[in-house]
């Protein structure tokens, strides 16, 4: 049940939407920067909803709520919700930050900004192409910063549809691979507790020439990345885009 938040002790209410939200990053994040920054009229709570369609009672059952943070699988299904959305969420058909005024939902995207400072760190002159495994709401963002930076990609699927200019994993040559020396995850394989899995590259086709970018934070080092880094890759997990959006969501709905 829905529990309203017009008893609760605070004036503002924040939280994050997906499916499913067992070991949310958010609220952890939040709660420790409300605690730490002495914030005592603002509180954070996970809304783990399983079809976008729930959003609405969520929303009329907590009008305390400014704003929201969206996670897999609604970052796509929540753009028909929206009152307004930034150009790079038009653009990238994606949203992961919204914020509530006068009952209006208002759409931005700060994993594009997460995405970019945290993977400029490792990135070398010879990191031309990317390889981007998975097509959903956080490939979308790694496109949009991809094309900032220049760098040429793929897009690489289960289903490789070819209509959408996609390629498959099976399609992964040692050939292709010397060129596309970046490859970047943005499917939620490897995260706990299923750490055990991975995306199903060539990992002996990786140098220490390539450069692995994991957005699954949870555990530190995902089998993806560890693989990598036994071939003698650079890598890079998704905790420090995590914070970089988190702040940026915080400042959009204070408005700043």
């Amino acid at each position: 049940m829905l529990q309203s938040a017009d008893t609760m002790p605070y004036q503002r209410l924040f939280g994050i939407i997906g499916y499913p939200l067992a070991h949310s990053f958010s609220e952890r994040f939040f709660l420790e920067k409300f605690r730490s920054q002495g914030i005592d009229d603002a509180h954070f709570i996970p809304f783990p909803i399983e079809h976008i369609s729930d959003l609405p009672s969520v929303i009329a059952a907590h009008p305390l709520l400014k704003g929201f943070a969206i996670t897999i699988p609604h970052k796509k299904a929540i753009l028909p919700m929206l009152t307004s959305a930034t150009p790079e969420v038009q653009q990238m058909g994606a949203c992961n930050c919204v914020r509530i005024e006068n009952g209006q939902l208002h759409g931005y995207n700060t994993d594009v900004l997460g995405f970019e400072q945290s993977f400029r760190k490792q990135l070398l002159p010879h990191h031309t192409h990317a390889l981007v495994l998975g097509s959903g709401g956080a490939a979308a963002a790694v496109e949009f910063g991809l094309k900032k930076l220049n760098i040429k990609y793929k897009i690489v699927s289960r289903t490789g549809d070819v209509a959408k200019g996609q390629i498959g994993y099976q399609d992964l040559t040692q050939a292709l691979l010397s060129t596309y020396t970046v490859v970047i995850n943005t499917t939620p394989l490897g995260t706990f507790p299923k750490v055990d899995e991975a995306p199903p590259i060539p990992y002996t086709y990786l140098t220490n020439q390539h450069y692995l970018f994991d957005l699954v934070y949870n555990p530190a080092e995902t089998t993806f990345l560890r693989l990598g880094k036994a071939q003698g890759a650079s890598v890079e997990n998704g905790y420090d885009m995590l914070i970089i959006q988190a702040e940026a969501n915080w400042a959009i709905w204070n408005g700043q």
